[in-house]
């Protein structure tokens, strides 16, 4: 595309100046802002940090002069300007805002003095625009390039906001800013309660979030301790409850009836099954343990007797152990299938299996007394 004559955007002098030095040097600008993204992508994932995108841009010659136009009295030349090159980091949480802010400040330079944090600038009745902004400069320890010489003299704008501070940018931007005439007062009213609203689920979001960390830290306090009782039944506490792997005496004695191995295989679809006996906490599934255990070996011993298999699943101390549980509270082939179906899905197979193991626990000590 053939390049507008500088002196069709109507400037000062200056202002022609400006955007003719953009021109020659749009390279260096082009070239420090990939430098600047690519070295807060690769931080931002080395310090096991997630935002929602980074967006990058060199302004175009139109935007700066339509910048230039509104406020060309403030700038002399362009390395006056320091938005020329813009990164905006775009978080998930306001609270990770001032984790990349920390990162922002340990890799470049920051001219404090021209740095603005938008967030502080409101009013205590006021809501709107949002956005942690630094004025940086690549200092040469970190990068610098002969090709470029004036790269490290060339200062430009990190932009850090969580993603509802961004929405509520690019909202007032369309609206109010970039439309070109003044928001009537009703509609301005209208805006600020939708930025606190914006300000509140914000807000929330972190309360949340750090109320689940606190609620997990608890959990894992509490498993690591033994005290299950007070450990409700859910994701977060069967996840770590796994990790004791409580099932594992049971499987190596069934695994050593034939000197068989071990096949590993995930437990955390027994959450369901679980909750389907009707247990709501980690208490309840070491009580079945404790009272089902030896029964549990015995039917699976039975299971095992004049076979040859030389692995077993690590599955199979569970289901031994959650149909004994069953069958000594009256349970029988239904409630073996229902159980059956629940962890594998519904399927005539289950029907069988459940059919099989009930004939074979009737001839168990445990099954005997019960119907005795």
């Amino acid at each position: 595309m053939e390049k507008r004559d500088v002196t069709d955007y109507r400037l000062p002098p200056r202002g022609v100046k400006i955007i003719q030095e953009l021109r020659e040097k749009r390279a260096a600008y082009e070239r420090l802002m990939t430098f600047v993204k690519d070295v807060l992508t690769k931080s931002i994932k080395e310090n096991n940090l997630y935002v929602n995108a980074i967006e990058a841009r060199v302004k175009t010659e139109e935007s700066l002069a339509g910048k230039l136009e509104r406020k060309g009295n403030k700038y002399s030349d362009l390395l006056s300007l320091t938005d020329i090159v813009g990164i905006r980091v775009i978080t998930c949480y306001n609270d990770e805002v001032d984790k990349i802010a920390a990162l922002v400040g340990r890799l470049f330079e920051i001219d404090w003095e021209n740095s603005i944090d938008k967030r502080r600038m409101h009013e205590i009745h006021s809501f709107g625009y949002s956005s942690l902004h630094y004025i940086c400069r690549v200092p040469k320890s970190l990068y610098e390039d002969p090709d470029y010489p004036e790269l490290n003299k060339i200062r430009f704008e990190v932009q850090m906001r969580s993603a509802l501070q961004h929405v509520w940018a690019v909202l007032d931007h369309d609206t109010g800013y970039k439309s070109g005439f003044e928001v009537p007062r009703e509609y301005q009213r209208n805006l600020s309660r939708l930025a606190g609203m914006l300000e509140l689920i914000d807000e929330q979001f972190c309360v949340i979030r750090a109320g689940l960390s606190n609620y997990r830290r608890h959990v894992q306090s509490l498993v690591s301790s033994g005290r299950f009782d007070e450990v409700a039944l859910d994701g977060d506490s069967f996840g770590n409850y796994l990790e004791l792997r409580p099932f594992d005496s049971l499987n190596k004695r069934i695994a050593a009836i034939n000197q068989a191995e071990i096949y590993e295989t995930s437990l955390f679809g027994f959450l369901k099954v679980f909750r389907s006996l009707g247990f709501t906490t980690l208490g309840d599934v070491e009580k079945m343990i404790r009272s089902c255990s030896e029964d549990a070996y015995h039917l699976a011993a039975f299971q095992l007797a004049n076979t040859d298999l030389d692995i077993i699943n690590s599955s199979l101390a569970v289901v031994n152990l959650c149909a004994v549980y069953l069958l000594k509270r009256g349970g029988g082939v239904l409630e073996l299938t229902r159980c059956l179906n629940e962890l594998n899905g519904t399927s005539d197979v289950n029907r069988e299996r459940a059919e099989k193991m009930y004939s074979r626990a009737k001839k168990l000590a445990f099954m005997e007394s019960q119907n005795g």
